[in-house]
């Protein structure tokens, strides 16, 4: 089927435009961006030069995808992009912003859901099936893994890296590392682990047995969560349990520091 495109939107003649997209009114179109097929731009979004968007993406009214980042030193002769993976919906009002690095890309994971008003700052790379509810603020930098949930109104802080699987409750102030399967609230405090995302992806007991534990060893302890983690995994060196292994590495990489539990003895 033929894409629709609507006679008041503004297409620049280099962009590509797949099969059965539709464009809407007023909707701009810059020099190199691609459609993949089954697109559809709302009226008066803009997707902005270079921009990426996979099949089945769908841009809600007034987004702006592709926009400079809102960085001090930038340089706006700087060729980056925004790269949208397939089944990304992106509701009314969402900024996404280019990379500040000469061939850098800010990445959306496929089936993510972006919902009004919600903004992703430069740099940032999303894993498949992240879900940013109405006001979420990502700063420049932020790396989130999948199947997570940011509350409405939450900030994250640049460079901040959230885990697989966590939950951020509304207006959360995370300034810090999070590590995966577990819920944040406030500022920086987790709050044991997301029970309810883990028994809707199919977590089995043992799986939730063993990352209790490991939550206990490791965020439940005062001191040092990096060498709590080590511990544990020495303890453990026949451990089996991959999600468990996955949460105590978490605790092995670089970081801006963690996140606090709530109850540590």
């Amino acid at each position: 089927m033929e894409s629709q495109v609507h006679p008041t939107s503004i297409v620049d003649p280099t962009a590509i435009i797949k099969k059965n997209c539709k464009v809407g009114a007023y909707a701009i179109i810059e020099k190199g961006v691609v459609l993949g097929q089954n697109c559809q731009i709302d009226a008066h979004a803009i997707i902005k030069k270079a921009t990426v968007l996979e099949k089945n993406v769908k841009v809600g009214h007034f987004s702006v995808i592709g926009g400079d980042p809102q960085h001090l030193t930038f340089d706006t002769s700087v060729k980056s992009s925004v790269h949208i993976c397939a089944e990304v919906r992106i509701g009314e009002g969402v900024t996404v912003h280019r990379s500040i690095y000469p061939d850098g890309v800010t990445r959306i994971g496929s089936r993510s859901f972006l919902m009004g008003y919600s903004h992703v700052a430069h740099d940032c790379d999303l894993g498949n099936e992240v879900v940013l509810a109405n006001g979420a603020l990502l700063g420049g930098h932020v790396t989130i893994e999948g199947f997570t949930f940011v509350g409405g109104g939450a900030g994250i802080h640049q460079f901040a890296k959230i885990g697989e699987g966590v939950m951020i409750g509304g207006l959360a102030e995370v300034s810090k590392d999070v590590p995966p399967f577990v819920t944040v609230s406030g500022r920086n405090q987790a709050h044991g682990l997301n029970l309810v995302g883990m028994k809707r992806r199919g977590f089995s007991e043992e799986e939730s047995k063993v990352l209790k534990q490991a939550y206990r060893s490791i965020l439940m302890k005062t001191g040092n969560p990096s060498i709590h983690a080590k511990k544990f995994l020495d303890e453990n060196e026949d451990l089996s349990n991959d999600k468990a292994v996955q949460f105590a590495n978490f605790f092995l990489t670089e970081n801006r520091g963690f996140v606090k539990s709530k109850s540590c003895r």
